[in-house]
């Protein structure tokens, strides 16, 4: 059952572009997805800075703008719909909260799904119950498909991650959570004019409401997001009680939230989490590693989750052909190379949680203020240094192997 091939769990973002840049390197590749097929949709991610960088080295920045979604930038409203402050995608230099190019999740997922084909074997519909390592591989046992023997198994599979549980230890001990929680899901059949802006209502009690362009007409990317003092106790899997949940929270809100109430019920791609950021020391144990949001999730307040994927990806492939794959030389270096990077990414934009989702009047008036703000002194060199992080590493140039998947982790 010997096999020097290499196991992703997680088809998303890092998971392909991983997949894609092993191939580059030789190696021979395999992704174990729980879901049953590519998943399209979802909300818009970024592509900015070094992540930008990688999808242009993979060839795919053409495609990833024609289909990405027209955005003017980020518009807060009062509860009547007036608009209190505005900052346009282009501010920053592109770079800003909104940024040059957005792109559905799940179109940016299908673009990179499609970029390692045919040459990636796919596993949907079916997840890693057991991993057990010894000098000379990972033994992986899956619910439905028969035990396999890797050289190396990668979790790509998000902050809630199952390879990280198994080989880590449980969520509690590696994720930070933030007191916040988000809903997000599509909405069509809103006669709700955007304008092109992604639109943010903030309501006492740390309340944050928000509708953005979707890529196809009439659709729109809604989201609801509040915070609390003590962690919630949820059955993720439970969605009508998540529904329930949000409906009560945000039944008194103003703006367009009863609307986009009635939308979210019916919304057949509602999705409900807990923001945390996932703190580790290190990103592997033996021969098991973790890459983008099961490593290192930042949350979506930094923008910055895209990016860490497609570099970490980047980086992960690269230095396992550079060593040869030596897989202890190869993930040392991973973590060298990156954990400045992540370090910086980590760091949360200004007021953090409480910035985002203010729980007073007071603290919604200064946010709109210092939002009106944030393109002059001196707001703007504290914003453009929070925005210059998706840059903030130099990536390294790796060879590529030549010819079919030759390499083998050793």
């Amino acid at each position: 059952m010997a096999n020097n091939g290499i196991l992703i769990s997680g088809a998303g973002i890092a998971g392909p572009a991983l997949a894609y840049w092993l191939r580059e390197q030789g190696f021979a590749v395999t992704i174990v997805e729980r879901a049953p097929a590519p998943r399209p949709g979802g909300q818009t991610v970024d592509l900015r800075g070094a992540g930008r960088t990688v999808i242009e080295r993979m060839g795919l920045m053409e495609r990833a703008r024609a289909e990405s979604v027209d955005q003017r930038g980020l518009a807060l409203v009062d509860g009547a719909g007036r608009t209190t402050a505005r900052m346009p995608a282009d501010s920053f230099g592109g770079e800003g909260i909104v940024s040059e190019i957005e792109i559905l999740r799940g179109d940016l997922a299908r673009l990179l799904y499609e970029a390692t084909l045919p040459d990636t074997e796919y596993l949907y519909d079916d997840t890693i119950t057991h991993l057990d390592q010894d000098a000379d591989g990972v033994t992986v046992t899956f619910e439905k498909a028969a035990p396999r023997r890797f050289g190396l198994v990668v979790g790509a599979d998000g902050p809630h991650s199952v390879v990280r549980a198994l080989a880590f230890g449980p969520e509690s001990e590696c994720v930070r959570p933030l007191g916040l929680y988000t809903a997000w899901f599509t909405a069509t059949g809103l006669d709700l004019d955007l304008d092109g802006w992604y639109l943010m209502h903030n309501a006492p009690g740390g309340l944050v409401a928000s509708a953005r362009p979707g890529r196809l007409p009439g659709e729109l990317k809604a989201g609801f997001s509040f915070r609390t003092a003590e962690p919630l106790v949820y059955d993720r899997r439970d969605t009508a009680a998540q529904r329930a949940l949000v409906a009560e929270r945000f039944a008194r809100v103003g703006w367009e939230t009863p609307r986009l109430l009635r939308a979210m019920h019916t919304a057949t791609d509602f999705f409900f989490d807990s923001m945390g950021q996932v703190r580790l020391d290190r990103w592997s144990r033996g021969r098991v590693v973790l890459l983008g949001d099961a490593g290192y999730c930042a949350t979506p307040l930094t923008g910055l989750g895209t990016s860490l994927a497609l570099v970490g990806a980047y980086v992960l492939a690269g230095e396992l052909g550079a060593a040869g794959g030596d897989h202890r030389r190869a993930l040392g270096r991973y973590d060298t190379v990156l954990r400045p990077f992540v370090d910086q990414a980590q760091e949360l934009p200004p007021g953090g949680a409480s910035g985002y989702a203010p729980s007073g009047r007071l603290g919604i008036r200064l946010r709109d203020l210092s939002m009106r703000s944030m393109t002059r002194w001196p707001l703007r060199n504290l914003l453009a240094a929070q925005f210059a992080k998706a840059g903030g590493i130099a990536l390294p140039e790796y060879a590529l192997a030549e010819g079919a998947a030759t390499a083998s982790v050793r």
